[in-house]
């Protein structure tokens, strides 16, 4: 028995894999501190589809001592003072191997990172991407530090590290942010920006772009092989976007996207956006992909708010600037409910009965009131 999930103890945000063993042990893993282990026994303890787990166990967690990251920071020409246990990096913790804030002898803030060595190309595309669009004048964007040998990834003990200042932010509160408003503006304003300045990012040229339709057609093909039971389902939003976006999808220009925008992926000042995170999904995509996605996650969270400030404004501002195509904002709902079908794999990967459930009915209520949407956004 293995089980997947996000823990909800604290900002983080861990993915705890559970993994069943003899004699109604399970041994946990991802989790940064013992509350991924708390989550983890709450959650499944009594109730696994293997019998019931007794005894959770917390797979030992990588760390370094202090002295091991003096020297890793070195390599960055950097004298170490002290690790910042008490801060905690922004971003997703499954994505490395291990990651701490540490403090240097200047009294500056560095996010130290161990990375998986397969993410390696991944990792130097970001890399370079973020490297561009600093040197463009990108607000917003976090640019990794060169070491001593002109090279962003370093080796160590046949591991690979990299460095980024650490940007404290203000949290976000999950039940009120989707309702206020003044962040329309600076999450617009970011993707308008971005839209400008990724002109020079030439070595994606050669990229091929997303194909949101030939995604949809892969997992389609898996559903129908392994979940028969939700294929109707599937299929009644498959014809509605064959009806529409599909027939127009070839007219939708195609640009460059960060590919997971959206609000929980920026660390948030007072009243504006200090950086944007989280970049692994970058590339060339149809241009309104960041906006959909963006308007989807907030939707998911409480289909209420898409016609709210925080959506309308976002839609306004990003209306008047005029960087998209005609026939972008006339599929607008269609490209979210697309992009819907990344979310709805996820959850089938984890097996998230839940989660399916709720992805297949918010892909059935922005159908349902797709008209009631573009009317809100003043796209009718």
């Amino acid at each position: 028995m293995v089980e997947e999930m996000i823990c909800l103890r604290c900002p983080n945000g861990c993915h705890l894999t559970v993994t069943g063993e003899a004699e109604g042990n399970a041994r946990v893993a991802g989790n940064r501190c013992e509350k991924g282990l708390a989550f983890a026994r709450q959650v499944l303890g009594g109730r696994s589809p293997a019998g019931s787990l007794r005894h959770f166990v917390s797979t030992e967690k990588k760390d370094y001592d202090p002295g091991t990251l003096g020297q890793v920071v070195a390599l960055w020409g950097m004298e170490f003072a002290q690790v910042r246990r008490h801060l905690m990096p922004e971003g997703s913790p499954e994505r490395t191997l291990f990651r701490a804030v540490v403090e240097d002898t200047a009294g500056g803030l560095w996010t130290v990172e161990e990375i998986v060595p397969a993410t390696y190309l991944t990792k130097m595309r970001i890399v370079r991407t973020l490297e561009v669009l600093s040197r463009e004048g990108m607000p917003g964007v976090l640019p990794y530090r060169k070491g001593l040998d002109g090279e962003y990834l370093q080796s160590f003990r046949g591991g690979l590290w990299q460095m980024v200042p650490f940007i404290p932010g203000e949290r976000l509160d999950r039940a009120l942010y989707l309702y206020e408003g003044w962040r329309a503006r600076p999450l617009a304003s970011f993707l308008i920006e971005l839209r400008k300045r990724s002109g020079a990012l030439t070595f994606l040229d050669h990229d091929v772009p997303f194909s949101m339709n030939s995604y949809i057609d892969r997992l389609i093909g898996q559903i129908e092989r392994n979940r028969p039971a939700i294929v109707p389902r599937v299929l009644r939003v498959t014809q509605f976007l064959e009806a529409g976006l599909y027939r127009d999808m070839d007219r939708i220009p195609v640009h460059f996207s960060h590919g997971d925008f959206h609000p929980l992926n920026v660390i948030w000042g007072k009243d504006d956006v200090r950086a944007v995170i989280d970049w692994e999904f970058l590339g060339l995509k149809p241009e309104i992909y960041d906006t959909c996605n963006m308007l989807g996650c907030l939707g998911i969270e409480n289909p209420d708010s898409l016609m709210r400030d925080l959506s309308v404004g976002f839609v306004t501002d990003l209306k008047r600037a005029g960087i998209f195509a005609p026939v972008s904002w006339t599929r607008l709902v269609d490209h979210i409910v697309a992009l819907r079908f990344a979310w709805l794999s996820e959850w089938l990967r984890k097996r998230d009965e839940e989660m399916v459930e709720m992805e297949l009915d918010y892909m059935d209520l922005l159908i349902e009131h797709r008209t009631d949407l573009m009317a809100s956004w003043g796209l009718d």
